[in-house]
């Protein structure tokens, strides 16, 4: 399902999803409004990509959003102004949710707006990041909360945390090494995604 949102006081505009050739939405996936996803992107049934309330939303090369993963925002825009607040900007460029490239969003984990997770991280199944950026090259292991902080490049969060400090986030002494269980997980995320992306394209299956 793939279509324009609506017009409202605080979406005044209509925007069609704009989707890369590359990339792969299931018919039973939601794909809605001010919406870009870039390259090799494979999104899972299920899975909604809403923006129609805090836009734009981006998604970028080679990442995956998989079944009934939640990418939402708050609203970016009141009575004629943006709500600051509520958007992130990254490379100079503003927006509601910004998701990087190889990024791994796996089942069920919800992404709310303002919110960044970097380039070639893993989001685990269950997972809530909302007014949070994650930094480049992170693990946040199954169940975790993870409500206003910055999780800084390199490091994991066990599974199960709740973060709503930036101190409590701060004291995380889990930097990414060598022995680390996961260490390698995205990359093989990704590998299996972009092929479906891949896959799934060439079977001709209907976007919409």
């Amino acid at each position: 399902m793939i279509h324009k949102n609506v017009k409202t006081e605080f979406s005044p505009e209509e925007f069609m999803p704009r989707i890369d050739p590359t990339a792969f939405v299931h018919p039973m996936g939601a794909v809605i409004g001010n919406v870009s996803i870039g390259r090799l992107v494979f999104v899972a049934p299920f899975a909604s990509v809403r923006g129609d309330e805090g836009q734009p939303l981006h998604i970028g090369d080679e990442s995956n959003v998989q079944d009934g993963v939640i990418i939402h925002a708050l609203e970016t825009f009141h009575k004629g102004h943006p709500v600051e607040k509520n958007i992130v900007e990254v490379d100079g460029k503003k927006y509601a949710v910004y998701i990087g490239n190889r990024v791994s969003l796996a089942h069920q984990a919800q992404i709310h707006g303002p919110a960044v997770v970097g380039n070639d991280c893993f989001i685990g199944m269950n997972s809530l990041i909302f007014k949070s950026r994650i930094e480049d090259g992170c693990v946040i292991e199954p169940s975790c909360v993870i409500v206003g902080v910055t999780i800084k490049s390199g490091h994991f969060v066990p599974a199960g945390t709740v973060l709503s400090s930036q101190e409590e986030a701060d004291r995380l002494p889990k930097k990414i090494t060598e022995n680390y269980v996961f260490k390698a997980l995205n990359e093989g995320v990704v590998h299996v995604n972009t092929s479906l992306a891949e896959g799934y394209s060439k079977a001709g299956i209907q976007l919409k």
